[in-house]
C-alpha cells in the first residue's frame, strides 16, 4: 500500500471496525474529514485519515470527549497532557464508585432504611479534611477550656479516622456509627463529665498520666476473676478488690480507706461509659488499625465488685 491509497467509508469501517455512520459523523464534524471525493462525489480518506481515526478510536475507548479529542489532533495538547489529566479524573470517579459501592454493600449488611442509606452517603463521601474537622470538633467541645491530660488530648487529635479509597463495608459502617456517636449530645456530655473530672484531680494534684501500669494490673486481676466464674459481689472477689485499692492507694499515695474505695467508684463510674471504649474500637477498624480486646467486661466488674464492698449505689445515670 502506498500513500496515494484512497479509501471509501466502506474501506475504513471494514478496517477499523466502527460503523459507517460513526465515521460519517466524525467526517461530518471535521474530526476526521475527507482527503477528496470520487468522480461520483463519494468521500475518499487517505492513509493519514486511517491514522486519525485509529487515534480518535481510541482516545473514545479511554472515555476522553470529542472536544478533547479534537485539541488533541489539532495539536492544541498533548497526548502525555490528556492522558494524565484524564488518569486523574478516572482516578476520583474510581474513588468514587467504590465509596458507593462499600455503601451499597453496608446498607445491605445493615438492612439499613431509605433515610439510614441517604446519610450513610452523605458521611461516607465526605472528604479527609471534614472527616478530621467532624472529629476536631468533637474534642475542641468536650476537652475545651478545661485542664484536662495533654497527652490523651494530644492522642485523640492525633487519631483521625483516615477511611481508605477503596474501603470495605466495614469501615462505613464504622466511620458512619462514630460520626453519629460523636455528634450524640449524650456522649458528648459524658465525655465532658470525664474530662471535668479529670480536670479537677489534676487539680488536686493528679498529673501521674494514664495510669496504664494499673489499667493493666486490673485487666490481669479480674481478666482471672472472669475466668473463674468469681461473682462480682461474692465474698470470692473480696481478696481481689483488697489488692486493686492497695495499689491504687499506692500509686496515688493514698491511704488504702474508705474514702479511697469511695472515690476509686466514682472514678470507675465516670469513666465507665463503654461508649468511650466504642469510640476507639471504631477508629481501629476505620484505620485498619487490630482492634484491641474490650476492658468493658473488666472495668464492669470491678465496678460491681466495688460497689458491692461499698454498699454504695451507681453517682451516674
Amino acid at each position: 500500500m502506498d500513500g496515494d491509497t484512497l479509501f471509501t467509508i466502506g474501506d475504513l469501517a471494514r478496517r477499523t471496525g466502527l460503523t459507517v455512520k460513526t465515521i460519517r459523523f466524525y467526517s461530518d464534524t471535521g474530526i476526521v474529514p475527507p482527503t477528496d471525493r470520487s468522480p461520483a462525489g463519494y468521500r475518499l480518506y487517505d492513509i493519514g485519515a486511517l491514522t486519525r481515526l485509529d487515534l480518535v478510536r481510541t482516545l473514545r475507548d479511554l472515555g476522553l470527549d470529542l472536544a478533547v479529542i479534537r485539541q488533541v489532533l489539532d495539536r492544541e495538547v498533548s497526548v502525555p497532557e490528556v492522558a494524565a489529566a484524564h488518569a486523574d479524573a478516572l482516578e476520583v470517579q474510581i474513588r468514587t464508585l467504590r465509596l458507593r459501592r462499600a455503601v451499597l454493600r453496608a446498607v445491605a449488611k445493615r438492612g439499613s432504611s431509605p433515610e439510614e442509606m441517604d446519610l450513610m452517603h452523605k458521611l461516607a463521601k465526605l472528604s479527609d479534611h471534614e472527616r478530621r474537622r467532624l472529629i476536631t470538633d468533637f474534642i475542641d467541645d468536650t476537652f475545651g477550656g478545661l485542664d484536662a491530660n495533654a497527652d490523651f488530648v494530644d492522642m485523640m487529635r492525633s487519631a483521625m479516622p483516615e477511611l481508605p479509597d477503596d474501603p470495605e463495608p466495614e469501615q462505613v459502617d464504622a466511620w458512619v456509627e462514630l460520626a453519629e456517636l460523636t455528634q450524640d449530645p449524650d456522649f458528648r456530655a459524658a465525655v465532658r463529665r470525664m474530662a471535668e473530672y479529670q480536670a479537677a484531680e489534676r487539680d488536686q494534684g493528679d498529673r501521674t498520666g494514664l495510669h496504664h501500669d494499673l489499667t493493666e494490673t486490673v485487666r490481669d486481676s479480674v481478666g482471672r476473676a472472669l475466668d473463674a466464674g468469681i461473682a462480682a459481689a461474692s465474698a470470692e472477689a473480696a481478696p481481689i478488690i483488697d489488692a486493686l485499692t492497695a495499689r491504687y492507694a499506692q500509686t496515688f499515695s493514698r491511704a488504702d480507706d474508705a474514702d479511697l474505695r469511695h472515690w476509686l467508684l466514682t472514678r470507675l463510674e465516670i469513666a465507665g461509659d463503654p461508649r468511650a471504649e466504642r469510640y476507639w474500637h471504631l477508629l481501629a477498624v476505620i484505620n485498619g488499625w487490630p482492634v484491641p480486646p474490650s476492658l468493658t467486661p473488666v472495668f464492669t466488674w470491678f465496678t460491681q465488685a466495688l460497689r458491692a464492698r461499698t454498699g454504695q449505689h451507681s453517682r451516674v445515670e
